[in-house]
């Protein structure tokens, strides 16, 4: 990965605008949301190449933290410095954040069965749209029979070693293997604009992150204001996998304390599976549901920047010495062998848990299969697709 001698590329409005646009679409969890962003910012506005994106996916997926949050939080970086960076995070994260903390307020929304009904329709839809992604990808990152080995033993990997280990296993595996399979010299590095942090930026990211995880217990033992952001920050330094492997982490760290009930937490980690957005927004509902002041707005806020910081920090530390190892060459063969392991690892993620989890009979795959044309042949723009796809499903819901 390389960047090139200019500047950041837009401006932190049209940064904001298209990350609350995703903000608001992105439904069917973390990997979805590596979809929707290829669609967004590959296809549709040509920010990045495939490759380039590919990579940068890769190394987020190696990072601890949330995967997408952390990739849209480098798009907006490397598209308007700072600013987009903060207006990536906020579009993307804000629109789930409030969404959980209304629901925290109002209670059994969910329960309905046309809301039940719409949500299933809009799993029909992240069906379809990393179906699509993994039609694109699949052409431009393994276009040789080398590559579309190395993604079908990604998907043999899965299959044995499920979850988190498998993805990372096989991330590995096909980095190991492109550095064997690549005999005629890799390609060139990946075109990115200059990063606005170097070096020196990285190791004092690193420095505040350790500094937050030592002096945050020590504040917390003084101000107890501070013990639930404490635990929240410790559960995203410390997860690999992202949303649906930090739930049961931030469960053990807030319910068994007495600081979230049982029954408040279960309540919010169904509504952060029904809302668009990340996963880690549950925070914003655990904070807000608190026991202990500050909760309401104040607790979901301060939640909701706990659990992220982490992440954003590893990534700003990792980044500008990745930049200078990806552009040797043994690396950029070892980039193409993982790139084209994250097609397999996609595939996968589109069997389970998306196919399983919301194709339930002929009738489900042929609205899929609906969707998948609208978007792909008629092009049909994603926000309108999207309400029909959740008009759909909760009409057939109040049909019975």
């Amino acid at each position: 990965m390389a960047g090139d001698a200019g500047q950041a590329r837009g401006g932190v409005a049209e940064v904001f605008g298209a990350f609350l646009r995703l903000g608001l679409t992105s439904f069917g969890g973390p990997v979805a949301h590596l979809s929707y962003f290829r669609q967004e910012f590959v296809v549709r506005r040509g920010w990045l190449s495939d490759a380039a994106y590919a990579e940068m996916m890769a190394l987020c997926q190696f990072l601890p933290g949330p995967a997408s949050s952390q990739l849209g939080f480098a798009l907006g970086l490397m598209r308007a410095g700072w600013g987009g960076a903060l207006a990536a995070f906020a579009g993307f994260t804000l629109p789930s954040a409030v969404a959980l903390m209304l629901l925290a307020a109002l209670g059994g929304v969910l329960a309905s069965p046309v809301w039940q009904g719409a949500m299933g329709g809009l799993g029909l839809l992240a069906v379809a749209v990393v179906a699509q992604a993994l039609i694109g990808m699949a052409r431009t990152l393994c276009p040789d029979a080398a590559r579309a080995t190395i993604a079908a033993g990604a998907l043999g990997v899965l299959a044995v070693v499920p979850g988190v280990a498998g993805m990372l296993g096989a991330i590995v595996l096909g980095a190991a293997a492109g550095l064997g399979l690549r005999t005629q010299g890799a390609a060139a590095p990946a075109a990115f604009p200059a990063l606005p942090v170097g070096p020196r930026g990285g190791i004092v990211a690193l420095g505040v992150l350790g500094a937050l995880l030592l002096l945050l217990p020590l504040l917390a033992a003084m101000w107890p204001g501070l013990a639930l952001a404490d635990a929240v920050f410790r559960a995203g330094a410390f997860v690999f996998g992202g949303g649906h492997v930090v739930l049961p982490l931030l469960e053990t760290a807030v319910v068994a304390p007495g600081w979230v009930a049982p029954e408040d937490f279960v309540a919010g980690y169904g509504a952060a599976q029904a809302v668009p957005g990340p996963l880690f927004s549950v925070a914003a509902h655990v904070g807000f549901v608190q026991a202990g002041a500050p909760n309401g707005v104040a607790g979901g806020l301060i939640a909701l920047i706990a659990i992220f910081a982490p992440g954003f920090l590893i990534l700003i530390a990792v980044l500008p010495f990745w930049v200078r190892l990806a552009a040797l060459n043994p690396a950029r063969r070892a980039v193409e062998g993982a790139n084209a392991a994250v097609v397999g690892i996609l595939g996968a993620a589109l069997h389970d848990p998306l196919m399983m989890g919301a194709v339930r009979g002929p009738v489900d795959l042929a609205v899929a299969a609906g969707i998948f044309v609208a978007l792909t042949l008629w092009r049909v723009p994603l926000p309108i697709v999207a309400l029909a796809a959740a008009g759909v499903g909760a009409l057939r819901a109040s049909l019975g």
